[in-house]
């Protein structure tokens, strides 16, 4: 457990207790708030060491989710060197018209960052999109798991799932 990112996960107040529903459409006691810990310049920049590090060999360039992981994308492009691209939900039907932006070649092995995995369908479209594109990907990398079905649902698809932090760890850490 990275205790040092969970106690700043809390102390951003990125971790809120309430009733809460999540863009899967799922009730929870529980919001972990990426526009808190994304737009903290102090944790976002831990965030990105952390993901630089965790590049698998032989990757050639991250991928950001539009719209909440492309900071996270972004800050480890810078802290590790490699390029990135952006993965949009849907085309715009203007200027490239395109799912990916960016540059890229054909067969580039892209390492997908993503900021919270519930089921993982925001992941799942960006890696469809990316193997479309013509782009391979085997492995993705969340800030948080939330444990419930997103890995699974991911490692279905043939793609290897690592996380900074895992709900269980988040909510069961006490100082």
């Amino acid at each position: 457990m990275d205790i040092g990112l969970v106690e700043m996960l809390k102390e951003t107040g990125a971790v809120k207790f309430g009733d809460f529903t999540l863009s899967s459409g799922r009730k929870s006691k529980y919001y972990v708030d990426k526009y808190i810990f994304e737009t903290n310049p102090k944790c976002l920049e831990a965030i990105g060491e952390r993901i630089a590090k965790m590049i698998p060999g032989g990757s050639k360039r991250l991928a950001g989710i539009e719209i909440g992981s492309i900071p996270l994308a972004a800050i480890a492009s810078v802290k590790s060197g490699m390029p990135f691209v952006i993965v949009r939900k849907e085309k715009k039907g203007y200027g490239t018209n395109k799912l990916v932006e960016g540059v890229f070649e054909q067969g580039d092995k892209v390492f997908v960052v993503e900021d919270v995995v519930t089921t993982a369908k925001g992941a799942l479209g960006a890696v469809h999109a990316l193997r479309e594109a013509g782009l391979v990907v085997d492995t993705v990398v969340c800030v948080v798991d939330r444990e419930e079905g997103g890995r699974e649902n991911l490692e279905k698809e043939g793609i290897k799932v690592l996380s900074l932090v895992k709900s269980s760890e988040l909510l069961g850490y006490k100082p």
